[in-house]
This record gives structure tokens, sequence and C-alpha cells, in this order.
């Protein structure tokens, strides 16, 4: 299989070789789209001079979208070569999320304002390494065609883990840039029965004109994933002095075997709009006004070193009609010079001016913008077993003799989902004239869902697949502000006013205010949101063979949230502080009975929590440096009021230190440990029939877990357009307390070496 992923690899580079350079458009640090330099770019066909090199234009842009609206936002290239080795880890780069232990199986963040709400389709949430949403993806603009692989690798074939990541980027002219992206990840796992396999390819386009403006993505996932159902006996991990024969991790019994969550999706996002306006001139920047010269220098030459003058009519000659009189005393009157005597005329020669001046451009200033987005997405997932423990599920609903589904202890439980979303909105622009401080828009949506599950006919036992429909039409309004440097703000709101989820109210704020301070900018930012949502619809129903529950009494949920973030780049200090208060708080749980090495009687159900739960959040990022020496800290503080339906720990950290040096001027090293802690808490255990993470409800089999660091050793390289890591992960695992569980009865991986390499190509 490695080998396979080099030539892929190598493949995806050629292609990339043949295609020609242009210029592109960028996203400035306000939002405005703004010409880039475009020399150096062009093929001569003329030019026959093959000996010398011929100089490649490198430049990169990347931006993301408004998965509703498509409004662009910048954001930063992520090849970016610090902590390069952790992004290989679905636990995070700073290792906040739980997991099931191996690479690319489920996570849950133990930050909980990090959390997100529910998805609709709730069994591919937990996979937020690999799966990325449309507001997530970068869409690129670049001057010349773009290429990154991407490869990281531990262990070996039979236990090893093997990561690809291939993209591609080119545009065709200053407007139009499209791509792809092919991901490929696959974890065998130390630990029995427990492989991951994902596959994701996405292709996508954009087009950025002055009036009309595109946002294309189009992505499919491919997912397989092997559930354990976790070890027999934890104190395999925690006490292997107790056993009475030594195992390897591969050799430790786990309860399930045989057993696959599948996931297949599709997802389409076209996002575009026409702007209506009007042209203006602007005074370039200096970038701009050094971008023009260049492309001036460009231009061909005669062998006099003289500027080349287009073909047509030699200089001096005469096209009709005859030659002036060449008696001076013939002469008319001078007439050259502009009589100015009204206001008419002083603005007509002020614009000739301007036209003529070299450092002027025409920029086009959008007033209004009509807009639509499509948002389509496609799932079917299937958890299927061929082997299960007997009195592993507390009950049954199928069945066993139906011919439909499997028989015996054999399942096949498939859940289908569809969604069709349709916004439409208009927009008043900021920035055409001094008075349009802020960008006013109104919207409206449909939506339109379709689930397929198992359900029964008039009550009876002969089960089929069930079709439920829903239809949303909502509306709403949003304010925001972009354009400055000081003050940014927005606020949108939207209400359902008709269809399943008639009622729901989302309402959300940001605004940050920047301002220098003892030479560099202080950012103080602020966000809030109030929502009152139902909860989603498989939450309220799902059926499958050993799990089923209609509960129409769910209430909406209320939630309030306000956040503040105090950011000073000088002394690299960020602290970030949120309180937020819920009530009919939705969750998972679910319960067994834990005896002689075995789990029976498993239960899982959706719950509400009727009263107030109130969580506090505070977390700072405080880095430091002497020299070479760099010590960045992220500590988060967490206080929740109800700890028995949502629980987290008091305390969660990563410590980074490492010494950062250069070796001849190009090859930058990273050399050094980091360390993630957490304090111990009942954290929430996992329901592999469902792909999701749920409070323990029995106090009788509750397992607490934390108060174990997790230590890892790298050095992290950069040389050029090349990022490389050699890592041991997890250097710890054989000392101390041995307790390195992040889900209960789902051990980590112990130590493990691990290398990665990116490569960028400019062609």
């Amino acid at each position: 299989m490695r080998y396979n992923c080099w030539l892929l690899a190598v493949g995806l580079w050629l292609l990339a070789l043949p295609v020609s350079a242009q210029s592109f458009k960028q996203i400035d640090e306000e939002g405005n789209i703004t010409t880039r330099n475009e020399g150096g770019g062009n093929f001569n066909k003329h030019k026959t001079d093959t000996t010398k090199t011929k100089e490649i234009p490198r430049g990169l842009h990347v931006w993301t979208i408004d998965r509703q609206f498509g409004d662009v936002r910048p954001a930063e290239i992520d090849t970016m070569p610090h902590l390069y080795m952790n992004t290989i880890f679905n636990t995070g780069v700073y290792g906040e999320y739980n997991t099931t232990g191996n690479n690319y199986t489920p996570r849950l963040s133990r930050i909980f304002a990090d959390r997100p709400e529910w998805d609709e389709f709730i069994f591919t949430q937990p996979y937020s390494w690999f799966v990325k949403q449309p507001d997530e993806f970068h869409f690129t603009n670049t001057l010349s065609p773009f290429t990154n692989i991407s490869y990281d690798n531990c262990g070996d074939k039979q236990y090893g883990e093997d990561h690809i990541d291939a993209k591609f980027a080119v545009n065709a002219n200053k407007q139009l840039g499209f791509g792809f992206d092919l991901n490929y990840a696959y974890a065998r796992g130390y630990y029995s029965n427990q492989a991951a396999s994902h596959f994701g390819a996405t292709l996508y386009g954009s087009y950025l004109g002055d009036q009309y403006q595109m946002h294309a993505l189009f992505t499919a996932y491919h997912q397989k994933v092997a559930e354990n159902g976790g070890i027999t006996n934890d104190d395999y991990i925690r006490h292997p002095e107790g056993e009475a024969t030594s195992f390897t991790a591969n050799e430790i019994p786990t309860i399930l075997s045989s057993n696959w969550n599948r996931n297949n999706s599709q997802h389409l996002l076209l996002s575009h709009r026409y702007n209506i306006g009007f042209y203006r001139q602007e005074r370039m920047t200096e970038e701009e006004i050094k971008a023009r010269q260049f492309a001036a220098d460009k231009k061909p030459k005669n062998k006099d070193g003289a500027e080349s003058k287009p073909m047509g009519r030699p200089e001096g000659a005469r096209v009709v009609g005859e030659l002036p009189p060449a008696d001076p005393s013939a002469t008319q009157a001078d007439t050259t010079r502009i009589v100015v005597d009204s206001h008419e005329k002083r603005d007509s020669l002020l614009a000739a001016e301007a036209l003529n001046d070299s450092t002027m451009k025409q920029v086009f200033v959008p007033v209004t913008s009509f807009i639509h987005t499509l948002d389509v997405n496609n799932y079917d997932r299937i958890y299927q077993a061929h082997a299960t423990p007997t009195g592993y599920y507390g009950n049954t609903y199928f069945d066993e003799n139906d011919e439909r589904v499997f028989s015996g202890d054999s399942i096949y439980d498939q859940t289908r989902y569809l969604t069709v979303k349709n916004t439409f909105a208009i927009a008043l622009l900021e920035g055409f004239n001094k008075y349009a401080k802020a960008r006013l828009k109104v919207f409206a949506s449909h939506e339109y869902r379709r689930f397929h599950m198992p359900d029964t006919i008039s009550g009876e036992t002969y089960t089929t697949m069930g079709r439920h429909t829903e239809h949303d039409i909502s509306i709403g309004g949003q304010l925001i502000k972009t354009q400055g440097k000081t003050l940014h703000y927005g606020l949108t709101a939207e209400t359902c006013v008709a269809g399943a989820s008639i009622g729901d109210m989302k309402i959300d704020f940001n605004a940050d205010l920047n301002f220098p301070l003892f030479g560099d900018t202080v950012q103080l930012a602020a966000s809030a949101y109030l929502h009152r949502t139902a909860p989603v619809y498989l939450l309220t129903h799902y059926h499958s063979k050993h799990f089923w529950w209609d509960n129409d009494d769910l209430s909406k949920e209320n939630r309030l949230r306000i956040e503040g973030l105090f950011s000073y780049p000088k002394t690299k200090t960020q602290l970030r502080v949120a309180v937020e208060e819920m009530q009919n708080y939705t969750y998972l749980g679910m319960s067994y009975d834990y005896s002689d090495n075995s789990r029976t009687n498993m239960l899982a159900n959706v719950y509400q929590e009727t009263g107030n739960i109130n969580i506090l959040t505070a977390q700072l990022r405080q880095d430091f440096r002497l020299g070479i020496l760099n010590w960045e800290n992220v500590i988060t503080y967490q206080n929740s009021s109800n700890k028995e339906v949502l629980p987290l720990p008091s305390l969660n950290i990563f410590s980074n230190l490492y010494i950062k040096f250069k070796v001849v001027k190009q090859l930058t090293f990273e050399i050094g440990a980091d360390v993630t802690y957490f304090t111990k808490y009942d954290a929430p255990d996992y329901c592999p029939q469902l792909s999701q993470f749920a409070i323990q409800q029995n106090a009788d089999s509750r397992v607490e877990l934390g108060g174990y660091p997790f230590v890892d050793v790298y050095a992290n390289m950069h040389l050029k357009r090349t990022r490389f890591f050699v890592m041991y992960s997890h250097v710890n695992a054989g000392s101390g307390t041995r307790n390195y569980f992040l889900t209960p009865h789902y051990p980590m991986n112990e130590g493990t070496l691990r290398f990665g390499v990116s490569w960028n190509f400019y062609n």
C-alpha cells in the first residue's frame, strides 16, 4: 500500500507540470478583492532560446466562504511548518480531543465551548478530523500551478498507519481558479478489530469577477471503521503485572469482532452572486505600482533598447489630407491651452488628468448583490456485524426470522439521509459611499430533508425501510461590517416560519476592536449567540435492530453564550472567557452490566435535562521565547454546574517546549517535546453501534479517566518549500500509572515512531 501511495503522489505531480501560469486576484486583510502582479507567467511562442530557465512566479492565496451566503473570509494557508507533526492526529493539534485509541477514529472535544451543535446526520459528525465542512475548505488563487503532496507514516504493514493528501490548484485567468484535493487515511490499529480507512475526493472552482462571482465545491467521502467495543479488561493496560500472561497490544482480547461502521456521502455546494455597482478611480498602493512597473519592464524591447512599438503606420506618415502650412505667418493662434470658466470644465479636466495618471486604477464598487446558494448533502450509513456476544444487547426489535435483515446475531442497520437547501439573499454592500458603513442583507431559505430507516408496518414485526420527509422555510437578516482596521461587527438573525422546525430561532453576534498599544495592536473580540432549536430528527426518531426510539415529547433546546477574547501579540498572550447557559440540554446516554471481562444488557437512548446547566470556560494561551528556547502553553479551565449530565475536566493543559534554530540560513529546526494533560473526570463512553460518545449512566460500571500525561518528542524541520518531521509519540507509555485512556475501555496506542513530509511545487 505504501508503494501505491508514492506512485499516486508522483503521478499527480507529473500531471501538474504542463499547466501554464497565470495571474490572480487576492483577498486583502479587509476582505476586498484586489489584483495581484501578473508578470512573468506568459508563454511566448516566438521565443527560441531554450537555454535560459524561465522564472516561475510564486504566489498562493486562500480563503474560506460563508456556507449560507458565499461571503469571502480571509484565511491562513494550511502549509505552515510550526506544529506540522501534530496535524496528523485526530486528537487535535493541541491534544484536546478524546478518541477511541486508534488514529482516524471518532473524536469528541474535551473543551465544551469548541463542540459544535448536533448535525442532522449525527453519524459522521465525530469524524471531523477527516470530514471537512464547506465553510472550512480553502479556495485558492495562484500565480502558477500549485501542487502539495503530504505523506505521513508509522509502524509496519500489519499495525501501522499511512496517510497521503494531494492538493492541486491552478488559475485559468485572473478571475477563474479551480483545483482538487485527494485524501486517503488508513490506520490498521495496534489493538485488534480497530482498523480505520477513509477516502475523500474534492473538486472545487471559483470565479471572482467584478459583477459575477461564484464558488463551487463537490466532495465525496467513503469511510469504513472496524469496531471492537473496547478491551475486555482495563487491567491489561493499567496493571499488566497482575496478569498471569503477558499480552502485546494486538493480543489483548476485545468485546466485539467482525463489526463495522460504513459511511458514504456526497456533498455539493454552489454559491454565486450578481453585483450591481459602478467603477471609480482609486490610487494604487505601492505594491501595485511596483507590479505595474515590473510588467512594463517585461515588455519586449528592440535592439536599441527602446520599447518596441506596435506594427502600423510609420512614425510621421500622413494618413489623409494635406500637410500643415510651412509658412509661420500662416500658423493660427495657439489654442492648446484650455480655458476653465465653469465647474463642469474643471471636473472634466481633473477626470482626464486622473485617467492619464499612471498611479491611478479603475475599481469596481459593488452596491447591491443578488445571492443564491445551493447546498446538497446525501448520506448512506450502515452498521454491520457478523458476530455479537451472547446477551450483549438489552433489546432486540427485529424478528430474527425476518429475511429482510440478518438473522441470529448478525446486524445490518441502514440509515439514509438527503437534504437540499436553497438560500436567496439581497445585500446592500458596505463602502460604496461614506454613509454605507455596514452591509445589510435580507434572506430566505427552503430546506428539504428526507430520511430512510427501518420501520414496522401497522405495529407488526414485519420490517421495511421507512421514509420520512420534512420541509422548513426560514427568513432572516444580517448587518455586518468588515472594512476598516479598527472596528468590525456582525449580527445575524434567522427564524423558521413554516415547516417541521417552526419557531426555531438563531441570533448570532460578533465584534472585534483593534487599537495600537506600546508598538503593537491589541485585539478585543466578543461573540454571543441565542439559539432556540428543536432536537435534530435522528435524536427524536431512530430505528435499528437493537436501538429504537421515538421521542416526540422532546422540547426545544435553549442556549445562550457570551464569549470574550483578549489578544496581544507583543507578549504572545491570548485570553478567552466564555459563559454559557443551557435549558433542555439534549444528550445520549448508555449503560451496560460489566462482569467477568464481558459486557451485557447494552442500552442507549436520548435524554433531556429540563433544568438549567451553566458552563464557565477560561482559556489562556501564553508563549515565551528566550533566544532559541521557546515554550508554548494552552491552559483551559472549565466548570459544569451538572457533572452528571455534562462532565468536563476542570483543567486541560497543552505545553510545548522546543528549541528553534537555522542551519545554513535555509534549514529550520524545531526540536522539543510536548505534553497533553487533563484532570480526572467521568469521561463519556463510546457507543460503536451509533458512532457516538455517550454519558456513562450506570454508576456500578462508571470509569474515571484523566490524570495521565501524554508526551511526544519530535524534530520538526522546514527547508524552502518542504516540511518534514520525525516523532516518537507517547514516549512515556511504558512508565508511570499506565492510565492512558481517553475513552473508557479504549486504550491509546503505545509508543510509536512516526515520520511525515510535505512538498510544495510551483510548476
